[in-house]
């Protein structure tokens, strides 16, 4: 698929805020100078009323209802601690809710370049199961390395999207939420 060709998608980007700096770089990259995707996220806060509530429904009906309502794909920019962030579980169980008023994203992992070379590379648990299935076989979601062209992300924001459909079967979203960060 060449660049031109494609459909511009909106993507929800989960991240660690510790990751700010190269998730800006990414939007800008991939939004803004490419026209690849049309970012959307949360940022380094969410309402007051998302983290203090204890019912689980509840916290993925409202991330889903607030910030991913018109999103089709999250993309996962996974750092060194991303793995450990409750807020990154949230928004990924979030996104593969399947509700009468919103369908479930399409789900994708890219690792950052500055955790390319780490020997104890993590994903969010949640990310870890959808990626590879109960039996050991694929999963729903897929994890890349950084993208090396605006076509590659295209790509990969495709398959993601695609997985919707053909891949709905395989999504694992039965896993408690994360209710604390870890130290990483």
């Amino acid at each position: 698929m060449e660049l031109g060709q494609h459909t511009r998608r909106k993507c929800f980007i989960s991240y660690h805020h510790d990751d700010e700096y190269e998730v800006q770089q990414f939007i800008q990259d991939f939004d803004h100078d490419q026209d690849v995707l049309i970012a959307r996220g949360i940022g380094a806060s969410m309402a007051g009323d998302i983290i203090n509530s204890t019912n689980e429904d509840y916290i993925k009906a409202r991330i889903r209802e607030k910030y991913l309502r018109d999103t089709t794909v999250t993309i996962v920019l996974v750092g060194r601690c991303t793995w450990a962030r409750k807020f990154v579980d949230w928004e990924v169980a979030a996104s593969l809710r399947n509700t009468s008023t919103a369908s479930r994203s399409g789900l994708l992992a890219i690792t950052l370049p500055s955790a390319a070379d780490y020997y104890d590379k993590k994903l969010p648990a949640r990310v870890r199961d959808n990626i590879m299935g109960a039996s050991g076989e694929d999963g729903y979601a897929r994890w890349w390395k950084y993208p090396s062209s605006a076509s590659s992300l295209a790509n990969l924001i495709e398959t993601a999207y695609d997985a919707r459909t053909s891949r709905a079967h395989l999504v694992d979203n039965n896993r408690n939420l994360r209710s604390y960060n870890s130290s990483c």
